[in-house]
């Protein structure tokens, strides 16, 4: 038997999962014309967007999505205001988030807005504060994690899009839009 190993760029508003409750309208996974048979390496929250692996590989997912398994995952935030390099020293040492969890330290920089597609629906704007762009690369994956910790520092996330996973990224996928890929491009 082949192993189905497929990146997919998950858009804004999209749920993790093939299936909803009744009466809930949300676009699933299988909106978007998967083989059968594949599930979530990971997940991304349904305000997010960006690289999503799925698979029929159910070793190969652990290896993926297990917190354990130190995989790096890389993410774009858009934040509400200016981090300050002692706020972004701060995050990368490690931020107490719900729970009173302490995350893993991580690299952190602030980006020149990067070149992605347009939200839909936008986000909101506000004209008196400011927003700039956060890389983070992190090797867990709590249940909204990322945004948890931009909150901790001060610095709410608008926009979050995974960029990459292992040694995948996004490659030219426009939202949607999913490949057939090898194990070896991931891990």
């Amino acid at each position: 038997m082949n192993n189905k190993y497929i990146a997919f760029y998950k858009p804004y508003g999209v749920l993790c999962q093939f299936t909803v409750e009744p009466g809930n309208d949300s676009k699933t996974l299988a909106d978007f014309g998967m083989p059968k048979g594949v599930y979530a390496a990971g997940r991304l929250d349904k305000d997010s967007e960006g690289l999503l692996i799925l698979t029929d590989d159910g070793i190969f997912n652990q290896k993926v999505a297990n917190p354990a398994s130190n995989k790096m995952k890389t993410y774009w935030a858009q934040v509400e205001k200016i981090p300050t390099q002692d706020d972004l020293d701060t995050l990368c040492k490690g931020v107490k988030i719900s729970g009173g969890y302490l995350t893993r330290p991580c690299n952190c920089q602030i980006i020149d807005a990067p070149t992605v597609p347009d939200r839909v629906p936008p986000i909101r704007e506000r004209k008196s504060i400011p927003t700039c762009w956060i890389e983070l690369t992190i090797s867990e994956g709590k249940n909204r994690q990322v945004r948890k910790m931009t909150a901790a520092i001060g610095y709410p996330t608008l926009r979050l899009i995974r960029v990459d996973v292992g040694k995948m990224n996004l490659h030219k996928l426009e939202p949607g839009q999913w490949i057939n890929v090898r194990p070896t491009d991931i891990l």
